[in-house]
């Protein structure tokens, strides 16, 4: 067996036992471990790191620990370009397709909401949350570390907030999702495009309030449901606004 030194940065601590967190420890590293086995062994799950560094050196998952290594591991990089070195993965995580697990249906509506395709029920079991990430190139969303930490599953984030509105704020920060943001483009019940129709094919479908106060619409070809700006429109952009910075 061989015994390495390990060292994680900023939000990676979050995983670690309270001994372990802002400092290098020792760990000792089953036979033939990789970079891999052994940093989810410390409780971190691949998918929330972005860059390994063992002796110094930028190192893929796959590489085996030796008895003396010492091992940097980093979340994403928010201020500064890592490009010249070795990322973990072959394709960046900012592939804005999601998938959210049965704990996140606020956080999904709200993704629609902002115009993030963002598949969601709240009865996917964790085999089929890994199926669609991997067939459909999706990140996953969840407040399950151990989902993360599946072979098959390569981008994801573990969301630490409690609240919608707040693993929103989160994912959009970690993310960097604001220039992306297309608002109102998409149903926040089945997650299928909008577009715009005229009020006399839907008339017959609104509430009298609505019909006498309002004159512009949307629908979903799909679930076929009416939308317009009323209160629930104006508390929505309003949030919207807070997100993208005015």
């Amino acid at each position: 067996m061989a015994t390495a030194s390990f060292r994680f940065y900023e939000e990676l601590n979050d995983f670690l036992a309270p001994d372990r967190r802002y400092r290098e420890f020792q760990a000792v590293c089953a036979s033939a471990a990789t970079v891999k086995h052994m940093i989810e062994a410390c409780g971190v799950p691949h998918t929330e790191v972005e860059l390994v560094l063992v002796n110094g050196e930028s190192s893929g998952f796959d590489r085996l620990l030796r008895d003396g290594d010492r091992v940097s591991v980093y979340p994403k990089f928010e201020a500064f370009d890592i490009t010249p070195l070795l990322r973990v993965r072959e394709h960046p995580l900012r592939h804005v397709h999601f998938v959210a697990d049965a704990h996140l249906g606020g956080l999904a509506r709200l993704l629609r909401m902002t115009g993030f395709d963002t598949l969601y029920d709240n009865h996917f079991a964790d085999d089929a949350i890994e199926a669609i990430a991997a067939a459909d190139g999706r990140i996953v969303l969840t407040r399950d570390r151990e989902l993360l930490k599946r072979r098959t599953i390569t981008h994801g984030c573990y969301v630490h907030e409690l609240k919608p509105e707040r693993q929103l704020h989160e994912i959009f920060g970690r993310l960097d999702l604001a220039g992306a943001a297309r608002p109102f483009t998409l149903c926040l019940e089945c997650n299928a495009p909008l577009h715009a129709i005229d009020k006399a094919l839907v008339e017959d479908r609104l509430p009298p309030n609505v019909r006498e106060h309002h004159q512009r619409f949307s629908t979903c070809d799909v679930c076929r449901r009416v939308f317009w700006e009323g209160s629930h429109w104006v508390k929505m952009r309003a949030l919207v606004a807070r997100l993208l910075g005015g």
